[in-house]
């Protein structure tokens, strides 16, 4: 039931990668549409969209049942798991969907507050989306344990590791950390949070929605106990991954209605699910996976994960340069040469974000502005409601593009 591209044995263009979406056909002000807007969502392939409508044309059922769209539907399902295990270097077993990440994390942090309560501790970071900030806020409301937060030190957009040892402490159960901020695109040091974590005995749930599409996720190298991403983020259906491994899944205690299963990964889903979603959520992984090369769907990620990032850099390396050159301009987060996405943020003094945004979309130029529901960020950063704008590159992303958006904004700065 795949509608997956055939992989490839010549090397990726541009051009290639393009020819997949019908949205960049799109213009606007007179101008093709350049989007940016991939940190809150990226366009979608072909081939994706192609296996959502086969699967309700042709194969919707509900599951377990004894005849053929049931039988598919499950096939589906099986397939999607398998997909996403390898995308996170995972078992089936150890793979969910649900609605979306936040979603799935108020779940879990329901699931894992039941055998929490005063005296326990959980430590986030101001670096965080809320969607890993509010589902454990939650928890220290409903439950009276104590919330710690680890600064973020606002001049690099990195966090204050210092600060975040001091903070964790035996009493620390769960350690809830972003891979990569979805507001100013810093990499963080998940695989040391998670040593970290497990010298006090803590467990660690990980918030990779914005590494996900830049970086290929592998949770054993990570060494997490729990890691949620969005499809929706890396060319797929608006859907929600929720990866634990087996052991910790079938021990937390999930809300769940009493028929359905006890066994990992069934026991974290509620209802019947989007299989729609997941058969999408799938082909974006064989999408990504067929810009490469390798015997397996995990090598093919690899390669093509690599060729992506060797291209977002040139292109991140170019967008810094060309906005901190414009008078007026502030750029904020790490630079190139440190551990980040192909995302950056930015202010026009004098400018409110929102028109910076109208002005750049009347060139066909479409990005983002506000807290991104990364709201202590931009707090910590000293900026009002207005927040920020942001550029987020793609596996669509053009130089040309890039240059057609720093004119834009030194057009906006004067």
């Amino acid at each position: 039931m795949s509608n997956a591209p055939t992989p490839r044995t010549t090397a990726v263009t541009l051009e290639d990668i393009r020819e997949h979406f019908p949205a960049l056909n799109r213009r606007h002000g007179g101008n093709p549409v350049a989007y940016f807007d991939g940190p809150g969502g990226t366009q979608v392939p072909r081939a994706v969209v192609e296996a959502m409508s086969d699967y309700l044309y042709h194969h919707n059922a509900n599951t377990h049942w004894g005849y053929p769209t049931s039988a598919e539907t499950d096939r589906t399902i099986e397939e999607a798991r398998k997909a996403l295990a390898d995308f996170l270097n995972a078992s089936p077993a150890e793979v969910a969907f649900g609605a979306n990440m936040t979603t799935l994390t108020f779940h879990l942090a329901r699931a894992l507050g039941r055998g929490l309560g005063q005296g326990d501790e959980i430590l986030l970071t101001e670096l965080d989306h809320h969607a890993n900030v509010a589902p454990w806020r939650a928890l220290e409301r409903e439950r009276g344990l104590t919330v710690k937060v680890a600064r973020m030190i606002p001049e690099t957009g990195q966090i204050d590791w210092k600060d975040f040892e001091r903070q964790l402490t035996r009493h620390c159960k769960v350690v809830a950390l972003g891979a990569a901020s979805n507001a100013l695109g810093t990499v963080n040091d998940v695989r040391k949070a998670a040593e970290l974590a497990r010298s006090v005995g803590a467990l660690l749930f990980v918030d990779a929605v914005h590494y996900a599409p830049h970086v290929l996720v592998d949770v054993q190298k990570i060494e997490c106990d729990f890691l949620a991403c969005s499809a929706y983020k890396f060319y797929g259906p608006h859907a929600g991954v929720l990866f634990g491994k087996k052991d910790r899944m079938e021990a937390a205690e999930f809300p769940k209605l009493a028929p359905a299963p006890e066994t990992s990964p069934e026991r974290a889903e509620t209802g019947t699910q989007n299989h729609e979603g997941m058969a999408g959520a799938a082909a974006a992984v064989d999408f990504l996976a067929s810009f490469g090369h390798g015997q397996t769907r995990r090598a093919r990620l690899q390669s093509a994960f690599d060729s992506f990032h060797a291209n977002g850099q040139a292109l991140i390396e170019r967008l810094w340069e060309g906005l901190s050159g414009i008078q007026g301009v502030r750029v904020y987060g790490p630079p190139p040469s440190s551990s980040r996405t192909p995302t950056i943020s930015f202010t026009v003094e004098g400018v409110a974000s929102s028109d910076v945004t109208r002005k750049l979309a009347d060139r066909g130029v479409f990005v983002s502005h506000g807290n991104f529901y990364a709201a202590t960020v931009v707090e910590r950063l000293g900026l009002g409601e207005e927040g920020l704008v942001r550029v987020g590159c793609a596996c669509y992303t053009t130089p040309d593009e890039v240059e057609r958006l720093i004119e834009g904004v030194r057009q906006i700065s004067r």
